[in-house]
């Protein structure tokens, strides 16, 4: 067993216990015909080396909201953007939950959900759920109107990258306040292991806008077709970049002053619209970050995507870790820990997610029975496989 491997079983063991006896159920303030029987999360206060918030009313909707709330302007917030729709709300309400548990100054982070404007589960239905899941959690649901992006959206090798709530990454720096000039994005298939503010506080150099862990060695010209490859006029965007990377845009830190006064949003559009007349990629939103950033990333450490643990975009099979210490995994590619483990067909790594699922339906089977002792069984049964 490695100490990779060794360090994440520990931690898993230590944290089951405490969450199963924190966690109380209550059926969805919604009601029951909208199928969301959350526990209510834990209560994760501030240490008295964190930082003083500044209260004040905030506007939203035209309403004024009550006093004491806290001001998404206030400068020792850390900013999380995430989105937030039915299919992967789970995954959602599993990620808020790491963050917070492993958050040195968890009262600091406020964080801002797109939902989409016609999801089944309407804005303020999820609006409604992530309050009773986390009533004491400072955050603000937007509105993702589909028809900012849907007549730019080519069809991808997997229908769910077909998304418009995909896209709504491109738009933070329109969604959110102009006061938000830093945002650490996040997909809705992580979770979080370590203190979001390591992350958060990622020193930018020579006038980038945007950080993430980068893997050169990845092949990067699989993620283009032949038909941008052979057009010298478009291949041509990588030619002054040093050293062009492929790099993960589900975790992403974003300096929004520099994204707004640069347009990268447009600049982003302008690719998606490229790809339209000639189809230049086949993955969905990431290709026009990489034509747009790529070769001038701010390199994060690894630690903080351990990414691709969904398996790939066809078969979603399972994966083992990348070498090296972990800060965050996360379940990009077909496969999601909470539909393998309900289907009773989990892969070994997904049991590191399950601490945190606050989805809690009546029911009875595996995952009911679940304890610590048969993850531990389970672990080290596949401690050969894991990396």
């Amino acid at each position: 067993m490695t100490g990779n491997f060794a360090s994440l079983l520990s931690l898993l063991l230590l944290l089951l216990p405490m969450l199963c006896l924190s966690i109380r159920s209550f059926p969805a303030r919604d009601g029951p015909e909208h199928g969301f029987p959350y526990a209510e999360a834990p209560e994760y206060r501030n240490g008295a080396q964190c930082p003083a918030l500044s209260s004040s009313a905030i506007a939203s909707g035209g309403r004024r909201i009550e006093e004491g709330v806290v001001s998404y302007c206030d400068p020792t917030l850390v900013h999380i953007a995430m989105t937030l729709d039915s299919e992967y709300l789970r995954g959602s309400i599993a990620a808020v939950h790491s963050l917070l548990r492993h958050a040195s100054c968890p009262e600091n982070i406020f964080f801002h959900f797109i939902a989409a404007e016609f999801d089944p589960a309407s804005p303020r239905i999820l609006t409604g759920l992530v309050r009773s899941t986390f009533p004491s959690l400072n955050f603000k649901v937007y509105i993702f109107r589909e028809d900012t992006v849907i007549n730019l959206i080519s069809s991808s090798i997997r229908h769910a990258l077909e998304n418009p709530l995909n896209y709504a990454r491109n738009y933070l720096g329109d969604i959110l306040d102009p006061c938000v000039d830093r945002v650490i994005y996040l997909d809705s298939d992580v979770i979080v292991v370590d203190d979001v503010r390591k992350l958060w506080d990622t020193a930018f150099s020579g006038g980038r806008i945007i950080g993430a862990p980068e893997y050169c060695h990845a092949n990067f010209t699989k993620y283009f077709t032949d038909n941008f490859w052979s057009d010298p006029l478009l291949s041509r965007v990588f030619g002054s970049r040093s050293r062009p990377c492929y790099f993960n845009t589900g975790v992403m830190v974003m300096d929004l002053r520099r994204w707004r006064d640069g347009n990268f949003r447009k600049r982003i559009e302008n690719w998606m619209e490229v790809q339209k007349r000639k189809r230049i990629y086949d993955l969905g939103s990431l290709p026009p970050f990489l034509l747009v950033f790529a070769g001038n990333v701010e390199p994060i450490d690894h630690r903080w995507n351990q990414h691709g643990l969904g398996g790939d975009n066809v078969k979603g099979s399972c994966r083992s870790l990348h070498p090296g210490p972990v800060s965050l995994l996360h379940w990009s590619g077909k496969g999601k820990p909470w539909v393998r483990l309900d289907a009773r067909k989990p892969c070994p790594l997904d049991f590191l997610w399950e601490p945190y699922d606050l989805y809690k339906p009546v029911r009875s089977g595996m995952r009911d029975r679940t304890t610590a002792s048969d993850i531990s069984s389970t672990m080290i049964g596949y401690s050969s496989y894991l990396i």
